[in-house]
Order: C-alpha cells, then sequence, then structure tokens
C-alpha cells in the first residue's frame, strides 16, 4: 500500500475524474451510490450529482471524483465533454441483458474511438446477481471486444445490491489513471514498449556504479532503497535471482543481474498487474508519464535576448569526446548510424532521426559521423533547441547541470560595439533566388555533390567546423532560406538577431538572378537597419565555371560598392573551387561591425544624423564664448 501511495504520489496528481458512461438502465447511478455509501439504494435519481471518494478511499491516497452522465439523445453533447475531461472512463453493461453487451462493441467503444478519447476504459458489467449461470465466464465474453478495443485497461463484473466488487470498480479506474499500461506494455504483442525499455536501460546503467554490466547484491540493495525506501534481505535477492535464472538464464552472470533480466523482471511485474512497481522506478527517476524526464529534471525555456546564443562548454565538449570514443566500438573515428542509436539508446528516441538533423554534418562513405560531425550536431541542436540539447546530454549520461553544460553568448549589439566577438559557433543564412546554387553550397561544406540533397519541407542546416586563418576551430552553421519563405521570415522583427552572417548567392551567368538577390539584399539590409540586428553581408557569385553574365558582374561590383560591402565572391562548387568562402563568411562574423549593407535610407539616415551632430557642435560653440563674456563683463563692472 506504501508503495502504490509512493508511486501515486510521484505521479503528482492531485485527484482523478472517472466519468460513468452505458445504456440506459444498465445500473450506472446506483455503481456510484452504492460505492459512495456502501448499500444498495431503492429509489435512484435518473442521475446523480458528483460523487468524491476521501483522499484515504485507496491505498494509493488520491481523491476520486465520480461523475455520473445521462445517455439520453438531447445530453449527448454534455456526455461528450464529460469523456474528453474525464481522466478515466467506467463503461457499464447489465449481465442479464446480452443485447448492452453488444452495443459495446456496436455503438459505446466505436464511439469513445470517434471522439478521440485518450483516457483509458475500463468495462463493467453490472447486476452480477442476476446473471444467467449458464452463461459464457467474463473471459470468454471479453477477450474479442478486448483484442478489438486495446483501449480498454480492465473489465470487470460488479453487483451493487450485494456489494459485489464495488470498490474494485474504481480502485482499477483510479490505478489505470495513476499507473497506466498503455506507456508500458504492448498488448499486441506482450512486450515493454521500446520508450519504456530505453528508461529502463538508463536507470539500469545509472545503478551499475562499477560500470559491469550487471547489478550485484549491494547495487541491487541500494536501487531498492533509493525507488522503495526499504533495504532488501539477501534471501529476498537470491529469491529474485533464482526467478529470473528459471525463467531468463541471461538474465543473471557471476556479477549478478543484467539487464536482460532487469528488463525480464519489470516485464513480468506489468504482466502481473503490478504496474506501481514499473512506475515507481521510472518516477523516483524523474520520468512523467510519457516517459520522458520531467520540466523540474530539465529546463524548458532559456532566458536569453533574441541576439544572443547558446553554446556547449568545454566541460560538455570533453564529456561528449569521451562518449564518442566509448561508442566507436571499431575504433574507426566514426560513428557508424548503428552505433548512433546505441549510443542514444538511453533517450526516449535518437533526436537526430528528424530531417532537421538527419542531413545536417559531413559523414563519411560508409555513413559513419567523425568526431566533428558529431560535435556540429550537438552545437546546432544547442544553437536551435537547447532544452532539448540538455535533455538529451542527460538522457546519455551527463551529470551536471545547465549551467556547467551551456555557456549565454554575449549580445550581437554588445559585440557590434566591442567591434569583436568571442562566439564559437556562427550561423550564417544563406539567402538567394530558387536555383542560385545555395543548396549545392551547403552540400560542398558537406564534403558531397549537389545531387545527394535530399528534398525536404523543413529548413536546411549544414553544420561543421572550420579553421580561420588565427589557427583557431569555430563551427558554422549554414541555414538555407528558401526564396518564398523570405516575407514570413522578415515580418518577424527578431528574424535577424541570432544570424551572425547572411550571403546572398546568384547565379553568375544570369542577370535575373543577380537582380531577385539584390532584392533579397535591400530587403534584408533595411531590415536589420529598422530593427537595429544589423547582419555582416557577403555577395557569393556561384557557377563561376560556366560563361559569365557581364552586366550581372558590372551590377553587383556596383552595388557591393554603394552599400559598403567586399566585392563578389565567385565560387564553383563543380570545379571544387570555393575561394576560401566559408572561412570568409566565419571572418566576417567574427568582426560584428564590419560587412554591414548601407541602404540608400540607411545613407540618407547616417548622414542627417551626421548633419544635426555637427549642427549640434556649431550652436554649442557661442554659447560657450559669450558665457565667457558676460562672465568677463561682469568681473569687468564690479572693478
Amino acid at each position: 500500500a506504501t508503495m502504490a501511495a509512493a508511486a501515486a504520489n510521484l505521479a503528482g496528481r492531485p485527484g482523478v475524474r472517472v466519468v460513468v458512461i452505458g445504456d440506459p438502465g444498465t445500473g450506472k447511478s446506483s455503481l456510484v451510490v452504492a460505492v459512495a455509501t456502501e448499500q444498495f439504494p431503492e429509489n435512484v435519481p435518473k442521475v446523480m450529482p458528483h460523487t468524491r471518494l476521501p483522499a484515504d478511499y485507496f491505498p494509493d491516497r488520491v481523491p476520486i471524483t465520480i461523475v455520473d452522465t445521462s445517455s439520453s439523445p438531447e445530453q449527448k453533447p454534455k456526455l461528450i465533454a464529460e469523456c474528453q475531461a474525464a481522466d478515466a472512463v467506467v463503461l457499464t453493461y447489465a449481465c442479464d441483458r446480452l443485447s448492452t453487451l453488444d452495443r459495446l462493441s456496436s455503438y459505446w467503444l466505436p464511439e469513445l474511438r470517434r471522439i478521440q478519447l485518450k483516457a483509458p476504459v475500463i468495462v463493467v458489467g453490472c447486476k452480477l446477481d442476476l446473471r444467467d449461470d449458464q452463461q459464457n465466464s467474463l473471459e470468454q465474453t471479453m477477450a474479442p471486444i478486448m483484442q478489438a478495443f486495446r483501449e480498454i485497461e480492465t473489465c470487470i463484473e460488479c453487483s451493487a445490491l450485494r456489494q459485489i466488487q464495488v470498490p474494485e470498480v474504481f480502485y482499477y479506474a483510479q490505478k489505470a489513471v495513476l499507473h497506466p499500461t498503455a506507456p508500458l506494455f504492448d498488448q499486441e504483442a506482450q512486450s515493454l514498449k521500446p520508450r519504456c525499455v530505453r528508461a529502463l536501460k538508463r536507470i539500469f546503467i545509472l545503478c551499475d556504479h562499477d560500470r559491469d554490466g550487471a547489478l550485484s547484491d549491494v547495487e541491487l540493495n541500494d536501487f531498492q532503497v533509493r525507488c522503495f525506501s526499504a533495504p532488501l534481505q539477501p534471501t529476498e535477492i537470491s529469491g529474485v535471482k533464482r526467478v529470473v535464472q528459471e525463467k531468463m538464464p541471461e538474465g543473471v552472470n557471476d556479477s549478478g543481474l543484467t539487464l536482460t533480466g532487469f528488463l525480464f523482471l519489470h516485464a513480468l511485474f506489468i504482466e502481473k498487474g503490478r504496474l506501481e512497481t514499473t512506475w515507481t522506478v521510472l518516477r523516483k527517476f524523474g520520468y512523467d508519464n510519457e516517459i520522458k524526464l520531467r520540466d523540474e529534471f530539465i529546463p524548458t525555456s532559456v532566458k536569453r535576448a533574441p541576439d544572443q546564443t547558446v553554446e556547449l562548454t568545454n566541460e560538455v565538449i570533453d564529456y561528449l569526446k569521451g562518449i564518442f570514443n566509448m561508442f566507436d566500438i571499431d575504433n574507426d573515428e566514426a560513428l557508424l548510424p548503428s552505433e548512433l542509436d546505441d549510443l542514444f539508446s538511453t533517450a526516449p528516441e535518437n533526436p537526430w532521426t528528424s530531417d532537421l538533423y538527419k542531413d545536417s554534418a559531413e559523414r563519411n562513405v560508409l555513413g559513419g559521423l567523425s568526431l566533428e560531425g558529431f560535435l556540429s550536431k550537438w552545437a546546432l541542436m544547442t544553437l536551435l533547441d537547447p532544452a532539448n540539447s540538455f535533455a538529451n546530454l542527460v538522457y546519455v549520461g551527463y551529470s551536471g547541470d545547465f549551467n556547467s553544460a551551456f555557456t549565454i553568448t554575449r549580445k550581437r549589439r554588445v559585440d557590434r560595439k566591442k567591434q569583436q566577438t568571442q562566439r564559437n559557433v556562427f550561423q550564417c543564412y544563406v539567402f538567394g533566388p530558387k536555383g542560385s546554387g545555395k543548396t549545392a553550397l551547403l552540400q560542398s561544406f558537406l564534403g558531397r555533390q549537389p545531387s545527394d540533397a535530399l528534398p525536404t519541407n523543413s529548413d536546411r542546416f549544414a553544420a561543421n567546423t572550420v579553421e580561420p586563418s588565427d589557427g583557431t576551430r569555430k563551427t558554422l552553421v549554414l541555414r538555407e532560406i528558401p526564396e518564398g519563405d523570405v516575407r514570413s521570415l522578415l515580418n518577424n522583427k527578431e528574424s535577424l538577431a541570432p544570424c551572425d552572417a547572411a550571403v546572398f548567392v546568384y547565379d553568375s551567368c544570369d542577370e535575373f538572378s543577380w537582380q531577385r538577390a539584390r532584392d533579397l539584399l535591400v530587403q534584408v539590409a533595411s531590415h536589420g537597419e529598422n530593427t537595429g540586428y544589423e547582419v555582416p553581408c557577403l555577395i557569393v557569385a556561384a557557377k563561376d565555371d560556366l560563361d559569365q553574365s557581364p552586366v550581372a558582374l558590372q551590377e553587383s561590383t556596383r552595388v557591393s560598392q554603394d552599400m559598403g560591402i567586399e566585392t563578389p565572391i565567385p565560387i564553383s562548387v563543380k570545379l571544387k573551387d570555393l575561394n576560401n568562402i566559408f572561412c570568409r563568411i566565419v571572418h566576417a562574423a567574427q568582426r560584428p561591425h564590419l560587412s554591414i549593407p548601407e541602404t540608400e535610407a540607411g545613407k540618407t539616415r547616417r548622414q542627417y544624423r551626421q548633419l544635426l551632430n555637427r549642427s549640434l557642435m556649431v550652436v554649442s560653440v557661442p554659447f560657450g564664448i559669450s558665457r565667457n563674456l558676460y562672465v568677463f563683463r561682469n568681473g569687468g563692472s564690479s572693478n
């Protein structure tokens, strides 16, 4: 009982709301009265008011609110609303009326699916005292229904008249909420669900202090005390190991209980209906009902200004290097997809399978990720989603806190004033018209052919290390901005805040491509001037191996001079002649006060400000002189 209360307490629920539904006359209201008063009511109202069972009614010590409903057609909207607000649904039929049993499959359960009910369902056969002895057993009756509707957590029969199994109905309903089966166990496959396995594997590793792949008697005892606040007697430990050894020999070895044995034990608890055991373990180690770490273990948001970014500290980079070497089983200095899956096997899922990260770093011919690529992906995840990055660090065993893992960079505005930056990770937005060579630039940054790029609906990112001329190593993240997304991007006045540099790619054989790139450059420059988030910009003349458009060449050179930025940089991805472009981008980002394009409007504003400042200086000079004269005159007259 104390264990159930501990597990429920860790679930952090103030109460459980159980809604009772079913055909008219199946015994809904009688069931509610019987559990509240422990006697059978003679005359029952059509629908009972809300009924509350106090916290000490069940060992879990969580109060229950029971909501009775009417099944009349005009009350259907209210019934649907109640079901959607329910933590659990009790669905009744009458044991003496088989037609009400048939209606479970023909009406009620499909209806609950139609309204996309998320809560567990407890099917209850009421009026057990009127049941015909010739009928099939509950198991025979319910097996096909439970097979078809996996959302049914439990089936039970009861009699309000005879007070048979009435409290149990609500005990199972509460248990289905506090210790649900669905997140842990796959009923179809009769096995633990992948996310549950991953969490238990992480817990096993955290408890295996000597890292020998087995829990010794001492480690098992520590685990028991941590989860259940009570030690295990030596006879209990040997009993547990004996059970495992009989059913699964590889579950135990000379050193103790293996991971296989640990997982087998939990599957056994769940099969025997002791879900609270596994839930207590998961919750003690910080997991929520979705089997992810709870918010108190992982900050969900990071306070920072729009032009501040988040980077990994050296401490974490060293930790990640250690992890990389640990999982690089074949010592080829690259992590194969299988090794990477193994590395993330203690996280809810591999975070890098999403389109965003999948193709964002350089891989070798076997698809292996080098240490550079591995650290680049972590840097990218930290830049885009620091909370998720920290969560995954914790999942793979990092034990430090948020502040030792991450550093928040200085505001870019301050960097511009100080004319230097301390950042190690730079994000560069890649603008350009369709077909100008943006994707090819990103692909070449990852050592790939343009044709290797997979079509994607999300933003395309490429992250890699760059070694500028000063001998340091920086991480550069290129983010491709499709031409059609520019308007919505610039609608947000903070969209350029996290951007350290921008490049504008145009097809150097196509005058029209240049005109569109120029328009984009002017839009971005104006946006920077209007919001105060100015960005160093470079123009890239792509496809330099083809016949150049002389007009595009002349115009782009003139515009770069007019706007006060570097002349266009010719590159050819095809000839692998990239003109040191990636170092140049980092170089521009490292000097945040230079290479900032100035529009005509910006120039006019600047000149106007200079004019004003000059006239203020002019105005202030005579005042100074006349005041001195006045003092002098005063002095003169008093003599």
